[in-house]
């Protein structure tokens, strides 16, 4: 009994020794740049080429390297045990990680006119958007208002509100994500009014960006999202 007793003790000592050396061998899990589907400047003229390049290769980009590192200090805080770091983190991590999710979105809700850009959306998303605004002509207008009106930097977004069952218009600033509005909140069309994503071409004169950023939105990404979020 007293043999046993031991031998389990011993392999009880070597599983943990064995678990141990495998977490530290754990890697954290990096985001990378995602490749855009079309080239810079097939969204010409409404979006030049030279913005976005820079909006992909600069600005997306820091977002992600931002948002790695940020990841990785959490790591190192939350092994060490240092609560103060954890949450002296959340700030960097929302707003570098929100720029990677809104931006991942912002880029697949674009399409060149010749691949379907600006293009009126059908079926179940054209019929909901005729039932919550009246028609589509009334969705653009008010997200052209409210992103207009946004103070400072952030996102217009047509979302589906899955718990009501309906769509809905809002906005967030900086780079928080469309959830950060409400967890049920799916978004279908987001729209950058950062001046990152508009100042070289339209400089101050955000309204007329936002006139033209129409004609290359991908409807049809969009409705793929909401019939499926809808089932």
């Amino acid at each position: 009994m007293a043999i046993r007793s031991l031998a389990s003790r011993r392999t009880l000592t070597g599983l943990k020794e064995t678990s141990s050396r495998l977490l530290g061998l754990r890697s954290i899990q990096t985001f990378t740049l995602p490749d855009l589907p079309y080239d810079y400047s097939a969204l010409e003229p409404a979006i030049s080429g030279e913005i976005m390049q820079i909006h992909h290769q600069k600005h997306h980009q820091a977002y992600v390297t931002n948002y790695n590192n940020a990841l990785e200090q959490l790591d190192q805080a939350v092994n060490k045990g240092d609560a103060s770091a954890v949450v002296k983190l959340q700030s960097a991590i929302k707003f570098n990680g929100g720029g990677h999710v809104n931006h991942s979105i912002f880029w697949k809700n674009l399409a060149p006119v010749k691949e379907g850009g600006g293009e009126p959306p059908k079926g179940s998303l054209g019929g909901a958007i005729d039932t919550h605004f009246g028609s589509l002509e009334g969705l653009v207008k008010k997200m052209s208002a409210e992103g207009a009106a946004l103070q400072g930097s952030g996102w217009v977004w047509l979302g589906l509100d899955k718990e009501l069952k309906k769509l809905v218009v809002d906005t967030t600033a900086n780079q928080d994500p469309l959830v950060t509005k409400g967890g049920s909140l799916v978004p279908l069309v987001g729209i950058d009014v950062w001046e990152h994503a508009y100042y070289l071409q339209y400089k101050n004169v955000r309204p007329e960006y936002l006139k033209n950023v129409w004609k290359v939105i991908n409807w049809k990404y969009a409705s793929e999202v909401y019939e499926k979020e809808c089932k």
